[in-house]
């Protein structure tokens, strides 16, 4: 299991993590309408965005960055995934403008988390981390944050992007 840290300090995450050849796993997550979406049902080139809570200034910097890259990487579903409360997500993009990137919930049992192994077991939250999932399934990029309150390598996930589009 990997560990990550959290201003320094350690936390486990649980569950194996996700690899570059695997499967994106099946899990269900909430829209902000609280309707169910399950990855089963995302196609395409697709980016996974796991991230702890929107309403902290490093996923919010972070969430913000993708969306406005959005408009750049057309044929590109881009998903965040947190276990914030779905009216949360739905008020957090409005009051910052998000509209390119569909945000959604893992509150109800953390599966996604748990099938990603993004899964925080200190705190009940996903850490932070990319994931690039291609037209046929197959993870093709991953990046797990050592530092929860450091950025993803913005680069190195456009750079992949630009390679599969």
């Amino acid at each position: 299991m990997l560990t990550v840290t959290f201003g320094g300090n350690p936390l486990t995450l649980a569950d194996d993590q996700l690899k570059v050849g695997d499967k994106l796993p099946i899990a269900t997550l909430v829209d902000n309408d609280l309707n169910p979406l399950s990855t089963a049902d995302t196609k395409g080139l697709r980016v996974f965005l796991t991230v702890p809570s929107l309403d902290t200034p490093v996923c919010d910097l972070e969430v913000r960055t993708f969306n406005k890259k959005a408009g750049e990487l057309a044929g590109v579903s881009i998903y965040v995934v947190s276990a914030d409360l779905p009216f949360a997500q739905a008020r957090w993009c409005g009051a910052a403008g998000v509209d390119a990137v569909q945000t959604v919930s893992d509150y109800v049992d953390g599966s996604f988390a748990h099938a990603t192994g993004t899964f925080i077991s200190e705190l009940a939250l996903l850490s932070r981390a990319v994931f690039i999932v291609d037209a046929d399934d197959t993870v093709v990029y991953t990046e797990f944050v050592s530092e929860i309150t450091e950025a993803p390598n913005y680069d190195a996930a456009y750079a992949k992007l630009a390679e599969l589009r």
